[in-house]
């Protein structure tokens, strides 16, 4: 009698906790520690495994210093507790990116495939574990398929389990993160201007239970967490969508006003909340001209920024939000008002930090052609996962009001019948992805990069894009007379400069510079070329506000097998800042003298302390009215800095052995200074 009392004791106890675990709103916790890694190849039981914390990639350096990657296939595992706690509730197994194809298993039955790696996947794990331990094991291969984007580019595909992994837990009804890899709940702006913002929020449900009472209630915070709209409506079928208005919004208005609204979705059942999400947001209306560029909110908002890849140095793409606040914290110090995230969607911490700083993003999908390289960026064995990523793109980043410009390609070439050959033509499907674009968001503008001719891609998208690379020596008068061109010929259609720019090493240097252009061996990136050249093509753009973006090529140095060239190989070094990002290039230093308004004075080719030349012009990068330059304690005279903010002293001599240059200016009463020390070597 006394053991049926315990075990019926123990039941409703057991029953109890059940019963609150499902009526406990979700969990949502990262399971990024406790994995291991091997090759697919070590098939032996007793093969060494390496303990890993994500997000990581295998191949993060390059094999034996060479230019070489492995594409290959490896074998993550961990343990997941399925605590009493988790009883009667459905488990999810979110990941955000799995370099390139992901195979799934939960007690080494499958649970999933995801084809792609630079956008997020769910799946449900409830009915495959049970209590206590239970294995997760995901087989990550990066190797090339020719089914799976992106088939090309001038880039390294890290393989790995590349971003964070969370465990999601709800009761039985809940708002689905199924949704391709979405959260669930989806903002489309209607409208938004000053005196009224309207807004369509489309809910994600899944419900087991086919309780009919279940209601939606979703509720708009200002950032001071005051109630500024609210909806409650029943909670029936797969989806709901509830149309809210915001009066009198504060405006999202890019790095000015970086303002944000919390929308909160709570699944209801009575006064209880059975599941709960909430997303930010910002409210803002946008365009773009073809005679005065970009609009936000209604007047002009010049665009301009860098291309960023999620590469850094010791890491790959494995970026943890410490080194995604680090390229941040730069974007932001150099002035910039846009970043193109090339050529994938990357991870949601720099799509949040954006939002949060007012950084205008364009995001496209993996496809990416070739360039100048031999092959193709598209194969019609790709098109199923062009639809799917373009799918998983839009509905995962929709919320974020950073996001303006969906990207449908990068340089997939299109042969002019001389210089290029085609593999499938690749124009029937880019046309069939801008009109996607426009039914799953019409809120958003399109658009593409390429290297060839555009009249080829006219009517495939909203907007045109340049990557357009000349020398150094004529950047300026080539990139006028293109751009001219390229407006002369695009019916219409609004153009802009997606890439742009040219090698700099931070160990080679040139002084004086080379006359001919000719005359520079294709693996010399000194930086003083570097910086010549984006002053030539920066006055050119700066004098052509119908550019609808100007975004350099590139924010930082990264890998890229393929090239030869700089002092490092295998990197491509045309970024503005180094690839530990520990440096930022003479480059860096115009731009933020061009873009931010706080006071600058920098001393350009301050590495360049061994000198063979005893007269040299000097130059600095400056917003100040002036500076004054002295040499060894002597005053040389002031400058002051010309339209693109050089400061220059031409013909300055300098003595043989060590030279000290200074250069100071004020700002109000601040006095700002630069410096640095020059060796002028003996002649032989």
């Amino acid at each position: 009698m006394k053991r049926n009392i315990i075990t019926a004791a123990m039941l409703l106890l057991a029953a109890m906790a059940a019963a609150t675990a499902q009526a406990q709103p979700r969990t949502d916790t990262e399971i990024n520690e406790g994995w291991t890694v091997a090759p697919i190849a070590e098939t032996n039981m007793k093969a060494k495994r390496t303990p890993v914390t994500l997000p990581h990639t295998w191949n993060a350096a390059y094999d034996d210093g060479k230019r070489h990657y492995n594409r290959e296939t490896m074998v993550y595992r961990r343990k997941l507790d399925v605590t009493p706690q988790m009883q009667g509730r459905r488990l999810f197994l979110y990941f955000e990116g799995v370099n390139s194809v992901a195979d799934v298993y939960v007690n080494r039955r499958s649970a999933c495939t995801h084809k792609g790696g630079y956008t997020a996947f769910c799946v449900e794990i409830t009915g495959m574990v049970g209590p206590g331990d239970n294995e997760l094991e995901v087989w990550a291969g990066n190797a090339l398929r020719s089914d799976v984007l992106p088939i090309s580019g001038d880039f390294n595909v890290y393989g790995g389990i590349h971003r964070p992994v969370r465990l999601i837990t709800t009761g039985p009804d809940c708002i689905s993160p199924l949704f391709y890899g979405s959260p669930g709940v989806l903002i489309r702006q209607d409208k938004a201007d000053a005196g009224r913002a309207e807004l369509t929020v489309t809910t994600m449900l899944s419900i087991t239970t086919g309780d009919a009472s279940l209601r939606l209630r979703t509720t708009i915070t200002d950032a001071a967490g005051r109630t500024v709209a609210r909806d409650e409506t029943a909670a029936t079928g797969s989806s709901v969508s509830q149309r809210l208005a915001v009066d009198k919004p504060n405006l999202w208005q890019g790095r000015e006003n970086p303002y944000l609204y919390d929308v909160r979705v709570e699944l209801m059942r009575g006064q209880q909340v059975v599941d709960c999400v909430t997303q930010h947001t910002g409210l803002r209306s946008f365009s773009v001209d073809a005679e005065r560029g970009f609009m936000l909110n209604g007047r002009p908002y010049p665009l301009y920024g860098f291309n960023r890849h999620e590469d850094f140095k010791g890491y790959g793409s494995a970026m943890g939000r410490s080194q995604h606040e680090t390229d941040m914290q730069l974007i932001m110090e150099s002035g910039a008002t846009m970043v193109r995230l090339s050529h994938y969607p990357q991870g949601e911490t720099i799509y949040n930090l954006s939002d949060e700083r007012g950084i205008v993003l364009w995001s496209e999908i993996a496809l990416c052609g070739p360039g100048g390289y031999d092959y193709t960026g598209y194969v019609n064995n790709v098109a199923d996962n062009a639809r799917q990523t373009l799918h998983e793109m839009v509905y995962q980043k929709m919320n974020h009001p950073s996001v303006c410009f969906w990207g449908i390609f990068n340089e997939v070439l299109v042969s002019d019948g001389k210089r290029f050959r085609e593999y499938d033509d690749p124009l029937p499907m880019i046309r069939e992805l801008n009109d996607l674009y426009h039914r799953l968001d019409p809120t958003r503008l399109t658009t593409f990069a390429t290297c060839v001719d555009q009249t080829r891609y006219l009517g495939c998208s909203d907007l045109i894009a340049w990557n357009k690379y000349t020398g150094w020596k004529n950047a300026e008068t080539d990139a006028a007379k293109f751009f001219d061109n390229a407006r002369r010929n695009s019916g219409g259609t609004p153009v802009g400069v997606s890439e742009y720019g040219r090698g700099g090493s931070t160990v080679q240097h040139a002084d004086p510079l080379y006359y001919k252009e000719d005359d520079v061996p294709g693996t010399y990136h000194p930086e003083e070329y570097q910086a010549v050249c984006h002053e030539g093509y920066w006055r050119a753009i700066k004098e052509r506000p119908w550019l609808w973006t100007k975004t350099v090529w590139q924010f930082s140095d990264m890998q890229s097998s393929i090239k030869d060239e700089g002092d490092t190989p295998g990197i491509n070094d045309k970024g503005m800042v180094t690839y530990d990002r520990k440096t930022r290039k003479d480059a860096f230093y115009f731009y933020k003298a061009n873009w931010n308004p706080q006071p600058m004075l920098h001393l350009c080719s301050k590495r360049f302390d061994r000198r063979k030349h005893p007269v040299t012009d000097i130059k600095a990068y400056t917003n100040l009215k002036e500076a004054t330059l002295y040499v060894n304690g002597k005053k040389i005279g002031r400058a002051r800095p010309d339209d693109i903010r050089r400061a220059v002293w031409k013909g300055v001599g300098l003595d043989e052995g060590r030279n000290t240059i200074r250069i100071v200016g004020k700002s109000g009463k601040t006095v700002i200074e630069d410096s640095c020390t020059w060796t002028v070597e003996k002649a032989m």
